[in-house]
């Protein structure tokens, strides 16, 4: 369990008691100035206001006072009962009534209060691995001097993290000075997740009104994955000038024939075919086909149609996208190529093309917390055309783009086309969210083999996987691809 005063620190709000906050102000100037030489009064009076700030209100913003309409038609159907009596002349209905009205009145005589607490979030790790569980505790006090009868408090959980043990909320009644504490586990995932505010709900005695105010206590988690290297893909034949591992139709230096030439004054001695020259005579000499590294941008689709998964349960395609491309991303450095990070998203990511240690660092934190990869849809609008004409001046001209997607729609398919139009070499690699369990999906699973097909046999590399992991399917791949 981590410090809990390194986590959510209550704050005085704005709207609380000014004549307190100056005071206290004053104190704090005084305790400055009176001790100007001296740094232990200094500390003396940073420790006074480190524990008054404990005890004052967490900031808060007031959202809104309803009705909950508990007491709706109570005063109508008592006046209607003291009526009925009156006409009958039945004391019994009269008093009936009269009880009823009472009620009525009592109901509306209540105000819901407003709440004043200091709110500790506070969080098991900070740091935490993809699928670790973090236990989350949450202590509100209740620092006014009203009673809370009623009060409902619902924790903002991220929305990227899923709560696996223990309800994120609680109902209790807080006295002045009184605090209540509750506890949950939420399971890491891939991003940065900040919490949103805590919502505190309180109710009148009589639960005829209540009041929902936000109380913010700051906490965040950053779970940053490790890359590790997987699926040697390889690569279409668009390269740079430099050496690398991608092969190519052009004869020099290399360690597989490509040809042989007349031999040339000062071509090396080991590069001579000496079986031919044994035979005929003649020297000649052996070409390699030379070896170039190549420059990849690796493509994630996390447009919000992109977030399919094969029941609510189960890993989102942008989540299986983005954990193999962060396995591309390792093997293609590895092999001394250039690697770049871009996403079909209505946010921007960019990262250009690079190589070397620090790029791959950079690399890992684009993957693990960029929010146009983030583990929940943006919710922003999607522009194709604006998107396609910013990659493309982004994109370096002998670049090749690695293109992760589900495939679910047709989009994805017709930008992979245009984009292999324009000259960049582009490989297809799709997760499969699709299920066959009822006429619907197996109609999805369908259009999407469909996608598949055609961008096949236009020319494009296309590999997809689904219970197999993305090595596995990029090693069955490579043995029926031709270069």
């Amino acid at each position: 369990m981590s410090d809990p005063s390194g986590a959510a620190v209550a704050s005085e709000p704005e709207d609380s008691d000014s004549a307190g906050g100056e005071a206290r102000s004053a104190r704090r100037e005084e305790a400055a100035d009176s001790t100007a030489g001296g740094e232990a009064d200094a500390a003396a009076a940073d420790s006074a206001s480190a524990a008054e700030s404990t005890n004052t209100p967490t900031d808060r913003e007031r959202r809104r006072e309803v009705a909950t309409d508990r007491w709706l038609g109570i005063a109508g159907a008592a006046l209607a009962l003291v009526g009925l009596g009156v006409l009958v002349r039945q004391s019994p209905l009269v008093l009936a009534g009269a009880v009823g009205v009472g009620y009525a009145v009592y109901a509306r005589a209540g105000d819901a209060p407003t709440p004043a607490l200091a709110v500790i979030r506070s969080v098991s790790d900070e740091a935490p691995a993809p699928g670790d569980e973090v236990h989350v505790t949450v202590r509100a006090e209740n620092v006014g001097e009203t009673a809370l009868p009623d009060l409902r408090l619902v924790d903002g959980v991220p929305p990227g993290l899923a709560v696996v043990d223990g309800p994120a909320r609680v109902a209790t009644a807080l006295r002045p000075g009184a605090a209540v504490t509750f506890e949950y586990t939420v399971r890491a995932a891939r991003g940065d997740h900040e919490w949103e505010p805590l919502t505190a709900i309180t109710r009148d005695a009589a639960g005829a009104r209540e009041r929902s105010t936000t109380l913010d206590a700051p906490t965040a988690i950053a779970c940053t994955p490790e890359l590790a290297a997987g699926g040697n893909l390889p690569l279409r034949g668009l390269t740079t000038v430099h050496h690398g591992r991608v092969p190519t139709d052009v004869g020099g230096a290399g360690v597989e024939f490509h040809a042989t030439r007349e031999y040339r004054r000062g071509d090396p001695l080991k590069r001579i075919d000496w079986n031919r020259r044994a035979r005929t005579g003649e020297l000649s000499t052996v070409e390699l086909r030379e070896e170039r590294a190549a420059t990849v941008v690796l493509l994630v689709d996390a447009r919000e149609s992109a977030y399919a998964a094969a029941d609510p349960d189960a890993e989102t395609a942008v989540e299986a996208s983005v954990a193999a491309a962060g396995q591309a991303f390792s093997a293609l450095l590895d092999g001394g190529d250039r690697v770049g990070i871009a996403a079909l998203s209505p946010l921007d990511c960019w990262l250009p093309p690079g190589s070397g240690t620090v790029h791959a660092a950079r690399g890992r934190e684009t993957l693990a917390t960029d929010p146009a990869l983030a583990p929940t849809p943006s919710g922003e609008r999607f522009y194709r055309s604006l998107w396609l004409r910013r990659f493309r001046r982004r994109l370096p001209a002998d670049a090749q783009v690695l293109f992760f997607t589900p495939l679910v729609d047709d989009t994805a398919a017709t930008l992979a086309r245009r984009i292999d139009a324009h000259g960049h070499l582009v490989t297809v690699l799709s997760p499969d969210p699709t299920t066959a369990e009822t006429a619907g999906q197996r109609l999805t699973t369908f259009e999407r083999r469909g996608r598949l097909r055609s961008l096949r046999s236009a020319g494009i590399r296309a590999l997809e996987w689904g219970d197999d992991s993305f090595p596995v399917a990029v090693a069955a791949a490579t043995r029926r691809w031709s270069r």
